[in-house]
């Protein structure tokens, strides 16, 4: 079973990330994996009501592409698990955004993971957009993608789980660690 980082710690991945064929296409509803799968929001969406009732709400995750309106799937925030971002390649940051939307805007309190070409460099910044739960590339190193939360112990800027610094000075947090 595959592992991922999620709430800090390397736990077993007991997803299956569900992606196109080659040729672009998706296998049916009933041909999906047994047990909990993540699914493109296309599919999510033309195939909604089939998943919810074929597999149950707990089973049923969506992950966004960086070209995706998180928007789309705000209705749906109470019959899915969890919502993947897709990062394609390491330069492509829009899902910085996606996640920030999400948590901000949106208001999801869910699981929120990063997927696709995730390496270490990223997981303080992913952090700092409100996710929390990353599945690395496979080459990676998850004992040493852990020790990324720990790499600066203050941070001058907002973010979805801190304040800015003259916010915290105000209220007397200054010194104390960022999380």
């Amino acid at each position: 079973m595959a592992s991922i980082i999620k709430n800090r710690a390397i736990v077993n991945d007991d997803w299956t990330l569900v992606r196109q064929a080659e040729d672009g296409s998706l296998p049916p509803v009933n041909e999906l994996p047994a047990g909990k799968v993540l699914v493109p929001l296309a599919f999510w969406q033309a195939e909604r009501d089939a998943l919810s009732a074929s597999r149950g709400v707990a089973e049923i995750g969506v992950w966004l592409a960086p070209d995706s309106e998180p928007a789309d799937i705000v209705a749906d925030f109470d019959r899915i698990a969890l919502i993947g971002v897709d990062f394609p390649v390491f330069r492509d940051g829009r899902g910085y955004s996606i996640g920030r939307l999400l948590r901000e805007r949106y208001g999801y309190k869910g699981e929120l993971r990063a997927i696709g070409d995730v390496l270490r460099d990223q997981i303080t910044f992913m952090f700092r957009c409100g996710f929390d739960a990353y599945a690395l590339r496979e080459d990676k190193d998850f004992d040493d993608a852990l020790k990324a939360f720990d790499e600066f112990s203050f941070n001058y800027q907002g973010a979805v789980n801190s304040s800015p610094l003259f916010r915290r000075r105000e209220a007397g947090e200054l010194g104390k660690v960022s999380a």
